[in-house]
């Protein structure tokens, strides 16, 4: 396979590529870089993002031009670099493939480009165009017999309606500018595949053909065009009220900004509501705790519990009796067990497919039942498949038929049964340790335990703050580097990328995380017993 890159030389843009695209009779085309399209958009050009934000709601772009102040976070750094990854292997799949390089100069990319397209080019790599102030990216532009296959890359693992709808756009654009479009398709990560030796560009993306749901998309795009555009240009800041629109497809980043008028307690702080249902009951007025009190039949008993907490003054929950039945189903030694995993779109390793939950670190923290506490911990090496060697560190430190915790155990009993299956040597004392594991959890999801602090959850990162509220040394923001799972998994991910020296102190910031983890079920069980009377 041969990707070439052409455009003007860096030194043309300060440094920066350049790329170049089509003039088709006397509509000329812009061209993009996967994932970088905002950087070259100007502020009244309608691309394909912009478009697709406007769909969601108008206001985004509204608040894009006149208040970007007002957003809060971006999208994480890893998952752009996920899209970037699966964005450049694409461009492997219909073989030899010309990449048009990212400028902020229309004319040479324009000219470049048209050439590209007047020679045949069998596939074109971040091909865009503009037409009458709108503007479109490519990921992959590819010949057909009679015209030009549009082929957007995702790195998700199935075609999504907001899909369709980028999709459309692109085929709107390039219909107006005339180039014949033969099929539109959209391709994705294929779940199904398992990576053994050398990557298989053919299996690793699924091409779906989406052509006729995307041409019906189409019908009525100039329509949406025009009122997304007249929307976003009035001086003065449009109502907009809040709906489902502010979570999905995406979560917007204007949504504080937006909901600034709702009060610290409301319908949008109930556990295990559906999203629609938040918003219907926001729609009718039941917005506030105290409006939840009038109606407590939108409500379930967890959630019900939950407001009256705040609202009515409920004591806190502490059914002593059901927590020590709980109790009697340890023994001891207990082992305490959390596991950190990271996933890859791309497979690395052998046996692995996308997404899939790749074990990297794990800590333990054993109580011996006289007050004695020791600490077991693995992180592996960067780089390799961690699976066996953590599978093996972990059966050397946790006997066959020891009493283990986690805390919503079955992610733990997940990964454990993926390493069995993955290693038949060791699967058996795998399985035992699988077999042999209790969830700490039960008590707080069963609301044996119960407080107006753990705010209807009873997720470990609400439950323990509300146990031992004067401890700060299980408060997770005082750790350096890594706070939750999620950035574990990007930190051990990026690794690589850093010095050793940097590596050393990444490795240090994932140890006391993990190891806060399991000290933290140490702390809960603690105050468990210490409720019962048992310490």
């Amino acid at each position: 396979m041969i990707c070439k890159c052409v455009g003007a030389t860096e030194a043309d843009t300060g440094g920066m590529p350049v790329c170049m695209i089509p003039q088709i009779g006397s509509v000329a085309g812009t061209l993009c870089g996967l994932g970088r399209e905002n950087r070259l958009e100007k502020k009244d050009e309608m691309s394909k993002s912009r478009y697709c934000k406007g769909i969601q709601c108008p206001k985004i772009l509204w608040m894009d031009r006149y208040m970007p102040e007002k957003a809060d976070g971006a999208a994480s750094d890893a998952v752009l670099e996920t899209g970037v990854k699966v964005g450049e292997l694409a461009r492997q799949y219909f073989g030899d493939c010309v990449v048009v390089n990212v400028s902020f100069c229309r004319e040479e990319m324009v000219s470049a480009t048209r050439t590209l397209m007047e020679q045949g080019t069998e596939c074109i790599a971040e091909a865009a165009f503009t037409h009458d102030g709108l503007y479109c990216a490519v990921d992959l532009l590819h010949k057909n017999n009679s015209g030009w296959d549009i082929v957007e890359v995702k790195s998700s693992t199935r075609v999504k309606e907001e899909h369709i709808e980028d999709m459309a756009f692109q085929y709107h654009v390039l219909r107006q500018c005339g180039v014949p479009v033969g099929h539109i398709y959209c391709m994705h990560i294929d779940s199904t595949y398992v990576r053994m030796g050398e990557l298989d560009i053919r299996r690793l993306f699924a091409l779906e053909d989406c052509t006729e749901s995307v041409k019906e998309q189409a019908d009525g795009m100039e329509k949406r065009i025009r009122e997304i555009q007249t929307y976003i240009d009035t001086d003065t800041e449009p109502e907009r009220e809040l709906d489902c629109y502010c979570e999905k497809p995406y979560p917007c980043v204007y949504r504080s900004y937006c909901g600034r008028h709702i009060p610290e307690h409301s319908v949008f702080d109930l556990v295990r509501m559906q999203t629609k249902k938040k918003y219907t009951l926001y729609h009718q007025g039941i917005i506030s705790y105290a409006d939840l009190m009038e109606h407590p039949e939108v409500m379930n008993d967890n959630q019900r519990r939950q407001v009256e907490s705040v609202c009515g003054d409920r004591p806190d929950v502490c059914d002593k009796e059901e927590i020590r039945t709980f109790l009697d189903t340890l023994s001891y030694p207990v082992y305490h067990l959390d596991f950190e995993t990271f996933q890859q779109a791309v497979p690395e390793f052998d046996g692995i497919h996308p997404y899939e939950q790749i074990p990297f670190q794990y800590s333990i923290h054993v109580e011996d039942g006289h007050g004695g506490l020791r600490h077991l911990e693995f992180l592996a090496e960067e780089g390799k498949d961690p699976r066996r060697t953590l599978a093996q560190h972990l059966i050397a430190d946790i006997p066959e038929n020891a009493c283990v915790t986690a805390y919503n155990m079955s992610f733990e009993k997940t990964v454990i049964r993926h390493l069995a299956a993955t290693f038949p040597d060791i699967g058996e004392h795998l399985l035992h340790i699988h077999d042999h594991i209790v969830d700490l959890m039960v008590p707080f999801q069963k609301q044996y335990y119960y407080s107006a602090a753990m705010q209807g959850s009873y997720s470990i990162k609400y439950v323990l703050p509300a146990l031992w509220p004067e401890e700060s040394e299980l408060d997770y923001h005082r750790l350096e580097g890594v706070h939750n799972g999620a950035e574990a998994s990007a930190y051990y991910a990026d690794m690589g990328n850093h010095s050793a020296d940097e590596i050393a102190v990444m490795r240090t910031h994932l140890l006391k995380y993990c190891g806060l983890d399991t000290y933290a079920m140490v702390m809960v069980l603690r105050k468990l017993r210490e409720v019962c009377g048992e310490n």
